[in-house]
């Protein structure tokens, strides 16, 4: 099986391939789920000893995980209020700092290894598509004062001159945070796991289960794999196979887009290597690629995946309305994926009985929360620590199912209504 066609794809440094699961195999954990998540789990536990066992229905970072922008940041997809209001300040606080630890993991997991081909780049810009200065110093301050985090603000000026667009106004640009190729990275650590003994089988989907005893067993179409302990890391297509995962979250599409090799072009609207965003829900993100030759565009979500070229328009209607100077980059491809996405919009990290755990809906921030929420559950196995209890305000309610579909539509057109509005007011 291939990937889908993606930048990333185009840009593999390791095509390896790993076997089909055939027959019976042990081990002390089975991990359901080959993303960013599911292979963060098997390397901690496979660097402490453990015989690990992964499964993937697919190709390991086929989904979400070896598609999204690359974005390396900390935050969640849901706001610092909203999480405040559910968890309390003192833990709003402690769930924040997990979030840098996650961005930090993935740094150091990138210098330990020596994964040069996730071609890390420092430099996140959040811009804002109206002013707002006091909100954005008042951030920068608070980060610096809490978390010892320094962010630096750019006005008008400082902005403009790197995005030529007046679309923006002012930003916080993280020095700290960076970007990377998400499918190398991924795939680096799958080849580390495998060198430290884990066994990661491809093509392998989990099609029944029985966790009712001590030892737990997964079949799949040819194997049986027996363990002591289950993590089930899967996300955006995720099966009916456990129910109450299935049901606590929702697949939601987002879309992305890569221009022709254009470099001249790219460079009278953008000169920065940082990756940027906007402030919007599920506003624009994009960053120039391939070395400053062309531009990965992403955004837009729909609770159902549509085509990806006819999205790809879309796109192009937002980057030309920014860069009107980029009418004229043509688009040599187009992709989506679904995220999972809570109805609290923030991860599902927890055990569902004795030795069988979730780690997973990390849609709208997943680089650094797939990391931290899977070092948290490896800590948890391996009896190290208890914090992935920070995430028990956010356990596995029900998304709604199809009116939660239709709900979460609903509210991101609501959503573009207002971010429409308060741009029209700041012109």
């Amino acid at each position: 099986m291939s990937y889908i066609d993606t930048f990333y794809r185009r840009t593999l440094a390791d095509d390896r391939t790993f076997a089909s699961l055939s027959g019976t195999v042990e081990c002390d954990t089975c991990i359901i789920g080959g993303g960013l998540a599911g292979m963060t789990v098997a390397l901690q536990l496979a660097r402490a000893g453990q015989s690990v066992v992964l499964l993937e229905a697919r190709r390991v970072g086929w989904g979400a995980s070896g598609r999204n922008g690359g974005f390396v940041s900390p935050g969640y997809a849901n706001g610092a209020e909203a999480i405040e209001r559910a968890a309390g300040a003192a833990n709003a606080r402690a769930l924040h700092a997990l979030s840098i630890e996650g961005m930090t993991f993935v740094r150091s997991t990138i210098e330990e290894l020596k994964i040069s081909t996730a071609a890390p780049v420092h430099g996140i810009m959040s811009v804002l598509r109206y002013p707002d200065s006091e909100v954005l110093k008042a951030r920068a301050a608070y980060l610096a004062r809490e978390f010892d985090y320094s962010v630096d603000y750019m006005g008008r000026d400082e902005v403009r001159s790197v995005l030529h667009s007046k679309r923006y106004f002012e930003a916080l640009r993280d020095p700290n945070a960076f970007h990377i190729h998400p499918l190398n990275y991924l795939r680096a650590v799958a080849f580390e796991v495998e060198r430290l003994g884990g066994r990661i089988f491809e093509t392998s989907a989990a099609t029944a289960n029985d966790f009712s005893k001590a030892e737990k067993l997964v079949r799949t179409a040819a194997g049986l794999v027996k363990a002591r302990t289950i993590v089930v890391t899967t996300g955006g297509y995720t099966t009916g196979l456990i129910p109450e995962l299935k049901r606590s979250y929702l697949p939601i599409a987002t879309y992305v887009m890569l221009s022709e090799e254009a470099p001249e072009l790219i460079r009278e609207a953008i000169t920065t290597t940082d990756a940027i965003g906007d402030n919007r829900r599920a506003g624009d993100y994009y960053r120039v690629v391939d070395g400053g030759k062309r531009l990965l565009w992403g955004g837009r979500i729909t609770t159902r995946a549509a085509s990806s070229a006819v999205l790809a328009n879309e796109l192009r209607r937002e980057m030309t309305g920014t860069y009107p100077q980029l009418k004229k980059l043509k688009t040599e491809t187009s992709w989506s994926g679904l995220m999972s996405y809570a109805r609290h919009l923030m991860p599902q990290i927890g055990q569902f009985q004795a030795n069988v755990w979730y780690c997973t809906a990390f849609g709208g921030h997943g680089l650094n929360t797939t990391a931290i929420g899977g070092k948290l559950i490896a800590e948890a196995v391996l009896d190290q620590s208890e914090r992935y209890k920070l995430f028990k305000p956010f356990g596995l309610v029900w998304a709604g199912g199809l009116a939660g579909l239709s709900a979460a539509q609903l509210t991101y057109w609501k959503l573009q209504a207002q971010d429409w509005w308060r741009e029209r007011s700041s012109i």
